[in-house]
């Protein structure tokens, strides 16, 4: 809704806009597109202290704004491209969600699990060193800022659920499905429903048994086993082919240890289940040689190297 409201900002401010009868159409499909729109609006007050000196004037009303409280706003003096009016409204908008009363942010440490159980059903089970976001008034968002969670959706065919990474959205349709997020690499897996990676733009659906990554390698879509998806809700690890700096991230994260691995070592793939235990002596006694490698302890971590054997 909000990417839809931003849209209309920037049509409206257009001096060449037209198209009144569709943006009311669009205004009076839901209620809460008057509230979405109205929201960047009050960005207005701030874009004259962002913008260059001259770059923008707010003109006075074209037509009776009645009570919905909004109105179409132009800009005069020098133009700016509109990508960089939508990047002002999006920063502006971004902040005052980030500062709503109404989103609250949690947050796990390495190796602690926690459960959220939303008002309408849904249910996100965190993983550690995990951080996300919700919103008390709206049940149906979600927002992973870094780490790992699983999503059990209630479906609900009016209002989808989605779950804002980054620059992404996944818009879920009554879905299990796990979302990891770490710096801009983000990957996905669905092992029930359907899911859709940024239905306003690529649109790309991901029905049961399909995975998404998209990294600096560009953005890939893949098949997945079903119990691979979140694994680590039931104490182990599974891959197909994975390579050992993934596979070491998902360990440290899981058990809330610090964990390298050497280049060679990281380079490796593997493809199996490795069994997770919270004690880490016995942990990488069991899962370095099952990989071909060896643990060896370092201070208060531990460091994968190549070892004598093949992965298994």
């Amino acid at each position: 809704m909000n990417e839809e409201a931003l849209g209309w900002v920037i049509r409206t401010r257009d001096p060449e806009f037209a198209d009144w009868e569709a943006f009311t159409q669009w205004l009076e499909a839901d209620s809460g597109h008057a509230a979405a729109y109205d929201a960047l609006m009050m960005a207005d007050a701030g874009l004259a202290d962002i913008l260059p000196d001259g770059a923008a004037t707010i003109a006075a009303p074209a037509n009776d704004p009645g009570q919905r409280g909004w109105r179409p706003v132009r800009w005069r003096g020098s133009w700016i491209a509109a990508g960089a009016v939508a990047a002002v409204l999006v920063a502006a908008i971004s902040i005052g969600v980030m500062n709503r009363a109404d989103i609250y942010s949690v947050t796990t440490k390495p190796g602690e699990t926690r459960t959220i159980a939303l008002d309408d059903g849904t249910r996100v089970e965190m993983n550690g060193g995990t951080t996300m976001r919700f919103d008390r008034h709206d049940s149906r968002f979600a927002a992973l800022d870094s780490g790992e969670a699983a999503f059990m959706v209630r479906h609900d065919g009016s209002k989808p659920f989605r779950v804002t990474v980054g620059d992404a959205v996944f818009e879920d349709a009554g879905t299990v499905f796990n979302i990891v997020h770490s710096g801009h690499a983000t990957r996905i897996g669905v092992s029930e429903g359907k899911v859709i990676y940024n239905p306003e733009a690529e649109a790309i659906a991901l029905p049961a048994g399909r995975a998404l990554s998209d990294d600096e390698s560009g953005l890939r879509v893949m098949d997945i086993a079903a119990d691979a998806v979140a694994s680590w809700r039931h104490g182990r690890l599974t891959y197909a082919n994975v390579p050992v700096t993934q596979i070491s991230a998902d360990i440290a994260r899981s058990l809330g240890v610090r964990l390298t691995a050497t280049p060679g070592a990281g380079t490796m793939r593997f493809t199996g289940t490795i069994r997770l235990d919270r004690d880490p002596e016995r942990f990488f006694a069991g899962a370095a040689p099952l990989m071909g490698l060896t643990a060896v302890k370092q201070g208060d971590g531990w460091l994968l190297k190549e070892g004598d054997g093949p992965p298994r």
